[in-house]
């Protein structure tokens, strides 16, 4: 079973910026990619953003130029650095690893509005 704590998350308006924060236990963070999700009001969930153990990471197309997910290794926390937010990146986002475990966190709700 996976353990997070998911955090960062809120209001804001279009162009704004919000970081994201993950924090997980030794053994999970150590040993497998990170990534964060997100679902979507009526939609399925979907990976975002993940980083490996060595640091490579990978976002999806509609993020890349404005985003960047990093490790926290002393804190065993993976942060989501997201900058000039849409509305359409209203959504839960979740911390989970590659491939997903079973059980999910809480998440942490981020609304883009005007």
């Amino acid at each position: 079973q996976v353990q997070v704590v998911e955090s960062g998350g809120g209001l804001v308006q279009p162009g704004g910026s919000l970081r994201l924060s993950c924090t997980t236990s030794t053994r999970i963070f150590s040993s497998f990619t990170i990534a964060w999700y997100r679902q979507a009001p009526g939609k399925e969930r979907e990976l975002v953003s993940f980083i490996t153990t060595n640091g490579a990471t990978v976002q999806i197309e509609s993020v890349r130029d404005r985003w960047t997910i990093s490790r926290d290794n002393t804190k065993n926390t993976v942060n989501l650095e997201m900058n000039n937010l849409k509305p359409e990146d209203t959504a839960v986002y979740y911390c989970n690893t590659v491939p997903n475990q079973d059980s999910w966190g809480q998440g942490t709700q981020v609304t883009v509005s005007s």
